[in-house]
Parts: C-alpha cells; structure tokens; sequence
C-alpha cells in the first residue's frame, strides 16, 4: 500500500536498502527506517504542536522501539515516547527518549509497578481502575515522589479494538478524581481514550470517534467542578495535520506513531507534509511452480485496509523502476511467514539473491523482523548505524542474537 509512495517520494532510500543489502550489510527480513526523514517529520509535528500549545509524545512499537529512532525524534524535538508497554518504556529509557506517558494502552503488571516508578519515572501513568491507580500510586510514593495519573474513560457507543476494551465510567470522572487525589502517592492530573482519531477508508478521510465526544465531556464535566489544566491525551492516526482539530477539540497530548514514518492510513490516500520512512526488505530465496520465495518473517501488514494485491520492487542493483514491481502472495495471518512467494513467470524472473522492497503500514514489534537504522540518505552517503530486534536490543548480524 505504500511502496509506491516510496518510490515516488524518497527514491533514494529504497535505492539504499538495495544498495546496502546487496553489499551485505543487512539482513534480510529487516525493517528499515530512513533516520534522516525521521528527524525531519519530528521537526515538523515539533513545530505545528508548539504552535497549538500541544504536548507531543512519540509512539515506537511499530519500528520495534530501535534505539536509532529515538534519537532522530529527540533531534527534532519530540523528547518524551509514549509506551505502549512496559518494552517499549524500557526500550526507549536505555535510548535516552524518557517517559512521557505510561501504562495507556498495556497496564502496568502489579509486580513491575516498583521498576516503573523507580526507573521509569513517567510523566504520566495512565491507570483503567481504582486497583491500578493505588498500585502506581503506591510504587511512586515508596520511590519518593507523586506521580500524575491518568484516566482512562469510556462511555457507552465508544469504540474499542477487540481485547482493547477498559477505563472509568466518564459519567463518574469526577468521583474518580477525587478518588485519585485521595490515595498517597498520587493525584488526578488528567483523561485519555484510545481512539480519538479513526481512518474512514470509504471517505478516505481521518474522522473523530466517539471517543473523542466522551473526552469532550468529561474535559467540561471537571471544568464546571473547579478542574482545570488537566491533560487530555488523545491518540490515534495521528499525522501533523491533524492537530488542528485535535487542538480545537480541547486535546493537550498527541501521540505520533506510524505518523513520524509517514505511514498512517491517510498518508496512502494523500501527500502528506512527512515523509515515508520505513520498508521492508527481503530476499528471493529459491523457486518453486513458478514462484520466487523470498524470506519473511515480518510480514504482518497493519488490517486497517481492506485486502489488497500486495507488490514489491525486487532488483539486483538499485532502482525505482516501476518495471521491477511484481505481484506478491503472503501467507494468510493465522500461518506462519516463513515465505512469501512471487510472480515469476516471465522472462526474467527474479533470481536467488535479489533484494525485495515492500511498503507496510508495519507493527513491527509483532513480528520476527530485525530492524535497521540508516543515515546519510540524503547526502548520498547511505550507512548502517544499528542493527536491532523488535525489543531495541542489539543484534550481532550476523550471527547471533546478543544476550
């Protein structure tokens, strides 16, 4: 879905990956991100949420929380990550992106509370019940300090991703809040949902959810009882045009995820200010009934469109030629990637060796794919800085897995 946006809008990387892969210096079955482009596409979400009186926390789980992007958003100004979970908290604290935002959309497990709040030290910590707010309360006053904590709410008719559902009744929010105030070690500092933001593929547009109603309310609810200059965090598909209206809507906190990598649902439909800044690179493998195999194991394509005929570019030598482009077949989600097979029934069919290049709108810590930072795509100066698995952890590639 987005190889074509690739191609057309950063050339230069997907003739680095092929470059890089097939001077040997990465691996197949690897993600990799264009840390130039990264930095660029912070500046630019840096730049318009400064403007909106916005918080802007960064999402990593979808480039498998790799150190070197980290980094690159730091240099554009995003210096807070929110995680997803308490890898990606751990993950993004050793790359130096310390937490902003935690427990939202995994809670914190109740025996590693005290790591959380001792090491972790997040801005805010985002709790779905009463029990969850007295253990985080309670880890951060043994750690010596108050922590800030967030509700998560919910109303009747909002709308969940399956295994996604919990929080606060949002007609309660202001018991909650003095139910948070009241514990030692804690205090109510603000609300989320999750999503606010859902991608429209018949209108191919970006709409509000009712979620984003449920946060309205609940913001005028603590308004009119005297609670003021609360956070009110509200994620999802979040590219930097959309601030406005998250802006508008009474949001402090945004949270950019696939939007710092200009891969978010809306980026497939519209050219948008960022830039695509991640694929996935393969490898033919061998033949078989007219097919090319190449290598998978990452390829879990995020379902938020409805199915569609996958294509890679698959070369020996670096290029963009829309000749090279090839339809593929990916095993279904519920077997395991160890192939994916390709048309070869042509003339010059791809060979064993040759570099595939696909673009996924990824979730890269789903899957078994290493993921490899590059700079120097703009200068022309193309280099590996790290090569990494989905937990941030250095990879010795190749050989094996560091410990």
């Amino acid at each position: 879905m987005f190889l074509d946006l690739l191609m057309r809008r950063n050339p230069r990387f997907v003739e680095a990956a092929i470059e890089l892969h097939q001077r040997g210096q990465v691996p197949a079955n690897a993600y990799l991100l264009d840390l130039d482009a990264i930095e660029r596409n912070a500046r630019i979400f840096t730049d318009a949420a400064k403007k909106l009186g916005l918080s802007t926390f960064a999402m990593t789980k979808q480039v498998g929380r790799h150190s070197g992007f980290c980094h690159a958003v730091m240099r554009g100004g995003i210096i807070r990550s929110v995680a997803v979970d308490m890898a990606c908290a751990v993950a993004c604290h050793r790359a130096g992106l310390k937490t902003g935002h935690l427990g939202h959309l995994v809670q914190v497990p109740r025996q590693e509370a005290e790591f959380a709040a001792a090491e972790l030290r997040p801005d805010y910590w985002t709790v779905f019940s009463d029990v969850k707010a007295k253990e985080a309360a309670a880890a951060s006053h043994k750690a010596g300090y108050v922590q800030a904590l967030m509700a998560r709410i919910q109303a009747a008719g909002d709308i969940f991703y399956f295994g996604h559902e919990g929080g606060f009744d949002s007609k309660e929010i202001l018991a909650v809040a003095d139910r948070m105030d009241a514990v030692t070690g804690g205090y109510f500092a603000g609300i989320t949902t999750f999503p606010a933001l859902l991608f429209d593929p018949e209108a191919r547009k970006v709409a509000p959810t009712p979620n984003l109603t449920t946060l309205n309310h609940a913001a005028e609810l603590l308004a009119r009882a005297g609670r003021t200059n609360i956070a009110i965090n509200a994620p999802g598909t979040t590219s930097s045009i959309v601030l406005d209206a998250l802006a508008d809507a009474g949001a402090t906190q945004v949270e950019p995820g696939n939007g710092l990598h200009g891969t978010t649902p809306l980026h497939a439909v519209e050219d948008l200010p960022e830039d695509p800044a991640l694929l996935y690179l393969s490898e033919v493998s061998h033949h078989h009934g007219g097919k090319a195999y190449c290598f998978g194991g990452g390829f879990y394509i995020d379902p938020v469109f409805p199915r569609y005929q996958v294509h890679a570019l698959v070369s020996g030598s670096p290029t963009v030629d829309p000749s090279y482009l090839r339809n593929v077949e990916i095993p279904d989600s519920s077997a395991i990637d160890y192939y994916a097979m390709i048309d070869a029934d042509s003339d010059t069919a791809p060979a064993p060796g040759d570099t595939v290049i696909f673009g996924f709108r990824a979730q890269v810590f789903v899957t078994r794919a290493m993921v490899v930072g590059i700079s120097g795509v703009d200068s022309g100066t193309p280099a590996v800085t790290a090569i990494e698995n989905g937990f941030g952890d250095f990879v010795d590639w190749p050989g094996a897995y560091a410990p």
